[in-house]
């Protein structure tokens, strides 16, 4: 009988692969301020917010959402396919009426309840954010608010509560591309140029 000595070998492999985050934030951030200006009055519903649902708001969120699952990050896996799909979907909600796919246009009560859900999953991801940065705080706190706004706007049809959602809005868009920017600068210079208060 003879005996073989194994030894065994501990292999690292060290995540070479850039941030995923800023891109995320860049498309969600950028779609957001776009459609609240809408919803601020400034102009009508077109193509260019439809656009940037499409491809920023919903396309480069799920990328992101990719990427950050491959670095083994729930929370960002999450938040960027999430709300990528949440924007394919709710464009979709836009067009299915006039595809001649026999779709009705949905009431603004099913558009409350839509809204409100997603109000009621992104108190959850605040919570989240407790444990990350205080940019991300800014980031999910205003757009829970934003949702439940959006949502009272639709149960309502109060005129007064969709304006002033747009304008909360537009405040949690630029306070994504904030954060977007910060990342990317603070990686840039290897030092925090623009604070995102780091817990």
């Amino acid at each position: 009988m003879t005996t073989a000595n194994s030894t065994t070998a501990k292999v690292t492999l060290s995540d070479t692969t850039s941030n995923p985050a800023p891109l995320g934030l860049l498309g969600f951030g950028m779609t957001t301020i776009l459609l609240n200006l809408h919803n601020a009055g400034l102009f009508e519903l077109n193509s260019m917010i439809m656009g940037m649902g499409l491809f920023m708001g919903g396309s480069a969120q799920v990328i992101a959402g990719v990427q950050e699952w491959k670095k083994n990050n729930t929370f960002g896996a999450t938040a960027f396919t999430a709300y990528g799909f949440f924007w394919l979907s709710l464009v979709a909600t836009w067009l299915l009426p006039s595809a001649g796919l026999n779709a009705n246009a949905s009431s603004a009560v099913a558009m409350g309840f839509y809204l409100g859900l997603w109000g009621l999953f992104t108190a959850g991801m605040f919570v989240g954010t407790l444990r990350i940065n205080k940019a991300l705080q800014v980031v999910f706190g205003s757009l829970t608010v934003l949702f439940f706004l959006l949502a009272a706007a639709n149960f309502t049809g109060s005129h007064m509560i969709h304006t002033l959602a747009g304008i909360e809005g537009v405040l949690c868009g630029l306070s994504a591309l904030y954060a977007c920017i910060a990342q990317i600068l603070n990686e840039v210079y290897g030092e925090e140029i623009m604070p995102i208060g780091k817990i």
